[in-house]
């Protein structure tokens, strides 16, 4: 092949990887591993617009540069596939999700290849395969087989927590599990019946049952995260979504929110996305005290007889003047008088219309009601009032706050709108905030607490709550227990069948629960998820769980897979996971920093716990992509014409116009097509008029997000059509640093495209004959590649990939002002190119003789003698300009410098007979003759 056809020298060399198997990787002791890791996208419709590769494109360059630095290399990719959108294309249509899924698959793999990725396909994963989710199937197994130890700080094995209960009953384990559950003796625990001990266990189990608050769109069925809710409607199909407590199973998180926190400390991730990550698991230190109920109310069978606060200002516990607790605590109801039942039962109703995220985020609303009831202060003995408020959150802390309006500007507003009283801070209080520098003294807190500082006044006043058991020293966590559960169809199933109304694990050997074929997609007339449609779907005669895992499930723990994925007999093997063991670059975007990150991290930190798995952290380093821009375009419409006109750009403020998005595959160098314009809308009418700018029609551009509502996505199967697929990898590294948005523009893609061709010339004449020597290089030649190896190897190490594409750009530069057409040269050149634009590296590489791929070559050696400059011409620089240059050799002392200006004829004459003042060298720069 010798001329530069992008279109037939790429596909040759995909099917040769392909077919030669290039990048497949095995298990090799004599190599350094290296793990390379893409966030593995969800396969949508729409496919990949330019803005996607661009993480990929940055990794595929790393994984070919250790690749080539003698490492071996584990670089796959794998899809996400459960999720709601496939789910409600097949609501729609009646299509099953699967065939969906597979064909959007199919169109991603497709446009993977086309880049050049250096993926080893070999290991390709789904999570909606049933030889994958098998394994989350197995793991939610292990985490409900599980309990978290507080003495020893890791999860275990729940028959260690039973064994304590049978020699020291309740007492014996230091569990994380729900406050105030019932005490019981070891003598009672041996004495109840199998379920009986079975029943108490689900309480402590790391993964359990429990009735929590969730987002609930009734439209849809199901129950949607956060992130799938906004502004009160679901993100897909904008439906009402309101607040509502429902069964569900929840995963255990909290009890690692101190391991999550510090493990950060551990990591090379960037200071930003771990500062996300501790503000939203968000410790507290501060205590929790008990206000007593004036009235004791049963609940579920128990006698509660308190309200419950967590408070990270105790001091402040003289100044309460009511509690407020969240509209959906399970004790309103209880609590709640007749003569306020139909206020609150109204405000209740009001508030179920509001996400979590909009009530948190509402500082200037106030609203409330009054629940007729009344606890007591558990230092004064004074009558608390109990109302509740949306401002308040059933699922953080205890779903119940004191209220300090002398302390609190939210509570202040509270109680002035409901005209509450607000207590003056005492003179105790007031002295306490004045001694937080824990230097003054004599502090006197209604008796209680007596020359003390700050600190030690606080701690006191805890110890007092202590020893009369009406409060504790605590540290509490913003984090929530996760929920794991979702009301839908296209989701892994959880392997559980209930039994008496107690849920059992369906027996390992059953593995996978396959997800059963049903008639609709859509919930069941009487309310229940989607696979209760199933026909005869069920366990020995037990109903199976119907709700499925959430889309978090199987990508908490995937990059384990990728490590033995054919392997039916565990989810990967110890030879594997001793090898590879975990990720050592992890790219991906901002938005998955409090999500897929952090029950990744729980996952990966239970696992550990359990001895699956060596590593505490599953990713050491992790780099966020910035976004790709969109670069819209746009056109000008006449208001007031009678038939559609469009103006041109510049002509637009003479008219009055509205301005409209148009395609900008339409749209070159800011000229539109007309004909395409006017053939591809069918929303501008009939017959449109245009009116132009020196015979064209100019439109106007703006950057915004890319996306199809604005007509600015650009496919990138069109780009490697036209370019060239090496031409689309070296521009979209070469519009930014890496973890910075930037502007996508097309019209800046023609310069990497004449780049490479201007690489080609250095190979081949304009009759296509090849002008490759075996001529020893010059040192010129010599240095201009040189600075190439070591700049480019320094930016690849610091993943300053639009730098390199400069360097390239300056290399080919010299090398052709140099007429260099050196193999020497050329192949060096060759090898330091291939990680950005693979293809035609491979082709010239072998057009230089080689019979191996260029990835089995080794990254050159960088040689720092042939950057050394023999000679340097220095400027001298005569009453303040510069009037002469002259050379001198590199190791020249100031003092030679000196001497041979002075002497040499050109300077003598610009001194033009004055006087020197002095003459100043600045080293390898200038010389300064001062006259």
């Amino acid at each position: 092949m010798a001329i530069y056809e992008h279109q037939t020298i790429e596909k040759k060399w995909q099917k040769y990887w392909e077919d030669n198997q290039t990048y497949k990787v095995d298990i090799d002791p004599s190599k350094p591993k290296f793990y390379v890791l893409d966030m593995f996208p969800y396969p949508s419709g729409a496919g990949l617009h330019v803005g996607h590769p661009l993480g990929y494109i940055a990794s595929d360059i790393y994984a070919r540069y250790k690749k080539l630095k003698g490492f071996n290399v584990l670089h796959p990719m794998g899809f996400d596939s459960f999720g709601l959108p496939a789910e409600q294309y097949a609501i729609q249509t009646g299509q099953h999700p699967a065939i969906t899924t597979e064909k959007n698959i199919e169109t991603y793999i497709k446009q993977l290849k086309n880049i050049g990725f250096g993926y080893d396909w070999s290991r390709e994963i789904r999570t909606s395969s049933p030889e994958y989710y098998k394994w989350t199937q197995w793991i939610f197994m292990q985490l409900f087989n599980s309990w978290y130890n507080k003495d020893t700080d890791k999860a275990e094995d729940i028959e260690t927590l039973k064994a304590l209960f049978s020699k020291g009953g309740s007492a014996a384990a230091n569990a994380v599990c729900a406050d105030d559950l019932p005490e019981f003796t070891a003598e009672e625990w041996n004495s109840f019946s199998e379920e009986e001990q079975y029943k108490i266990t689900l309480d402590y189990r790391m993964t359990y049952l429990s009735d929590s608050v969730v987002n609930f769109c009734p439209e849809l069925g199901m129950v949607l995260s956060n992130d799938e809710v906004k502004d009160g409607v679901s993100e897909r199909g904008g439906y009402p979504v309101i607040q509502k407590k429902m069964r569900q199973w929840m995963m255990r998180i909290t009890a690692y929110c101190h391991r999550l926190i510090d493990g950060l400390d551990q990591v090379d991730w960037s200071p930003s996305l771990k500062d996300q990550q501790r503000n939203w698991i968000g410790r507290s230190k501060g205590a929790s005290v008990k206000f007593l109920l004036e009235n004791a109310v049963e609940l579920e069978g128990e006698t509660v007889n308190h309200v419950e606060v967590f408070t990270t200002r105790v001091d402040t516990i003289y100044g309460v003047s009511f509690m407020v607790l969240a509209p959906e605590n399970e004790l309103v109801a209880k609590i709640t008088t007749a003569e306020q039942k139909k206020a609150i039962e109204s405000y209740i109703a009001e508030t179920a219309k509001k996400s979590e995220l909009d009530r948190m985020s509402d500082v200037k609303t106030v609203s409330g009601a009054f629940t007729g009831a009344y606890c007591v202060h558990p230092l004064t003995g004074e009558k608390v009032p109990v109302w509740i408020a949306d401002y308040v959150l059933a699922g953080y802390g205890t779903g119940a706050v004191m209220a300090v309006p002398s302390g609190d500007q939210r509570d202040w507003a509270f109680a002035t709108h409901f005209d509450l009283p607000i207590p003056a801070v005492s003179d105790a209080q007031q002295n306490l905030e004045e001694a937080a520098d824990d230097t003054k003294e004599g502090i006197y807190l209604h008796g209680m607490i007596e020359g003390k500082n700050y600190s030690d006044a606080v701690n006191t006043l805890i110890e007092h709550l202590e020893a009369n058991k009406i409060g504790k020293g605590k540290i509490q966590y913003r984090l929530r227990d996760a929920v794991f559960a979702r009301q839908r169809y296209w989701g892994e199933p959880v392997p559980v069948y209930f039994k008496n109304d107690l849920p059992y694990l369906v027996d390992q050997k059953d593995l996978p629960v396959v997800l059963p074929e049903i008639d609709e997609y859509k919930p069941t007339e009487s309310g229940e998820p989607p696979l209760g449609r199933a026909k005869d779907w069920n366990y020995q005669g037990h109903e199976y769980e119907l709700s499925t895992m959430p889309g978090w499930a199987g990508s908490s723990w995937y990059w384990y897979r990728y490590m033995d994925p054919q392997n039916e007999n565990e989810f990967a093997s110890k030879e594997a996971l001793d090898y590879w063991q975990d990720v050592d670059l992890y790219l991906g975007g901002t938005e998955h920093a409090t999500g897929h990150l952090l029950y990744s991290r729980f996952w990966n930190k239970f696992l550990k716990d359990r001895g699956f798995v060596k590593q505490e952290e599953f990713a050491k380093k992790l780099i966020n992509q910035g976004m790709i821009q969109g670069r819209s375009s746009f056109v000008y419409r006449v208001k007031d014409a009678d038939k559609p006109t469009f103006v041109s750009y510049g002509l637009r403020k003479e008219y009055n116009t509205a301005k409209l998005h148009v395609d900008v595959n339409i749209v070159d160098n800011d000229i539109l097509d007309i004909e395409q314009f006017k053939a591809t809308r069918n929303d501008i009418g009939d017959d449109p008029q245009f009116i132009l700018e020196n015979g064209k029609y100019i439109c106007g551009s703006e950057v915004e997000k890319m996306s199809k509502s604005k007509f600015n996505v650009v496919n990138p199967d069109d780009l490697v059509e036209r370019y060239g697929a090496d031409t689309l990898r070296l521009y979209e590294m070469f519009l930014g640093p890496l973890t910075e948005a930037k502007p996508w523009d097309t019209k800046g893609i023609e310069g990497t495209s004449r780049f490479l061709k201007k690489l080609w010339r250095l190979f081949f004449d304009q009759d296509q004959n090849s002008l490759v020597t075996e001529v020893e290089p010059t040192k010129e030649e010599l240095k201009a590649l040189h600075k190439a190896i070591k700049k480019v190897g320094e930016d690849i190490e610091n993943f300053s990939f639009n730098t390199s594409v400069s360097t390239f750009m300056i290399c080919v530069n010299e090398l052709s002002d140099l007429k260099c057409h050196k193999k020497a040269i050329l192949e060096a050149l060759m090898i330091i190119l291939s990680p950005y634009a693979p293809h035609i590296s491979e082709e010239l590489w072998h057009q230089l003789g080689n019979d191996k791929s260029v990835t089995e070559a080794a990254f050159p050696e960088f040689n720092a003698d042939y950057l050394k400059e023999d000679s340097i011409t220095y400027p001298i620089q005569i009453g303040g300009k510069v009037r002469v240059q002259l050379q001198f050799p590199a190791e020249a002392t100031k003092e030679e410098i000196e001497k041979e200006v002075l002497a040499n004829a050109e300077v003598i004459k610009w001194m033009d007979g004055k006087p020197l003042r002095k003459i100043i060298v600045v080293p390898k720069r200038i010389v300064n003759v001062v006259v």
